[in-house]
């Protein structure tokens, strides 16, 4: 079976992982996210310089994680877009040189697939049919998934404007919380009331499209709130667990919809935001009561890393997909229609 090398470089986080036949041999992670905390954001060039100086130390890392070595690589699969454009061009030129110094096939792949795949390294493959929710800092979508590699992604919906992510970094500074806004609202609202505040649940009136996202509204009334004078007795605690568990709401609430539109029976949570805790817990009880099979990575494997795209990489090869050609670039932004980017 061939070992598949996974490239991933879209945003912050230089990962590489090792894929054989569903298996994850061995991956490593490095992140620039400390470089980018004092912006209260991604700075792409930061970004970029960071994966430069990543790439061959986490290449080495990932090696020695999976106990192997260059030359047992058969095949290379790398993040070809969406993402930030020069983070992507790092890991698309060190894709391509290592695809072509050991040469070995080499795969383009989009981003939001190889979320969809990591979930596939912890429970096996997907079912013939099954809704992708993919909720991260750049990305709020639902999709209709047949097989990964085989049929067209059908996208039934995406967010208006902030995705979930992006929502909760920017709710973070305004709490005074830190970057990631994420697990630090996680962290702060274990302590809060999600009660004590009731903030909009956005596009969930009779009129609003039903499988449509908007966060932007969302992350205004909480800024609103946090600048009048409100009651004492409400904390940053409580105004942190009430915004998650509206976050939580809308998108464990449309999911399970789109469930039901598409009479499927299965959900697939991926991407950062599915490593929140509440939106782990409110999916678990909808799906339960719903009787619907729901499937989430393990926390690591919701964040960007290289193991996501090893694991498309590798049904790629497993299923006889012709490499992307050797010109391909990086595609900075683009909807997800197919696992693989520029086919040959």
């Amino acid at each position: 079976m061939t070992i598949v090398m996974g490239i991933e470089t879209s945003c912050d986080e230089t990962g590489v992982g090792f894929v054989r036949d569903g298996v994850l041999l061995g991956d490593a992670l490095a992140s620039s996210m400390d470089e980018h905390a004092r912006f209260g954001g991604v700075v792409p060039e930061i970004a970029a310089r960071a994966h430069v100086q990543a790439m061959i130390p986490t290449v080495r890392a990932a090696l020695a994680d999976a106990k192997l070595s260059l030359d047992d690589v058969g095949a290379v699969a790398v993040t070809a877009g969406p993402g930030l454009a020069t983070a992507l061009h790092v890991g698309v030129a060190a894709a391509k040189a290592y695809a072509l110094a050991l040469g070995v096939p080499l795969y383009g792949v989009h981003h939001l697939a190889g979320h969809a795949a990591a979930d596939t390294l912890e429970h096996g493959p997907l079912p013939d049919r099954s809704i992708g929710l993919i909720v991260s800092g750049g990305h709020t979508s639902l999709l209709y998934v047949r097989d990964l590699v085989r049929t067209p992604i059908v996208h039934l919906s995406d967010t208006m404007d902030d995705a979930a992510g992006e929502a909760f970094d920017k709710v973070a500074r305004l709490l005074g919380l830190g970057y990631p806004g994420g697990p630090s609202i996680d962290r702060e609202a274990r302590a809060g009331d999600p009660t004590a505040v009731a903030f909009p649940r956005p596009l969930t009136g009779s009129n609003d499209p039903a499988l449509g996202f908007s966060f932007s509204g969302l992350k205004t009334a909480v800024a609103r709130y946090v600048e009048r004078p409100r009651d004492p007795s409400i904390t940053v605690a409580d105004i942190a667990a009430s915004f998650q568990e509206a976050v939580a709401d809308v998108v464990t609430r449309k999911a399970l919809l789109a469930c039901r539109q598409q009479d499927v029976d299965t959900l697939v949570i991926v991407g950062g935001v599915a490593a929140n805790s509440r939106v782990r817990s409110l999916a678990q009880e909808r799906c339960d009561a719903a009787g619907i099979e729901l499937r989430v990575p393990p926390l690591r494997l919701c964040t960007d890393n290289g193991a996501m795209i090893a694991a498309i990489g590798d049904l790629l090869v497993r299923d006889g997909a012709r490499p992307s050609r050797p010109d391909f670039g990086a595609i900075p932004t683009i909807e997800l229609t197919g696992a693989q980017l520029a086919s040959a």
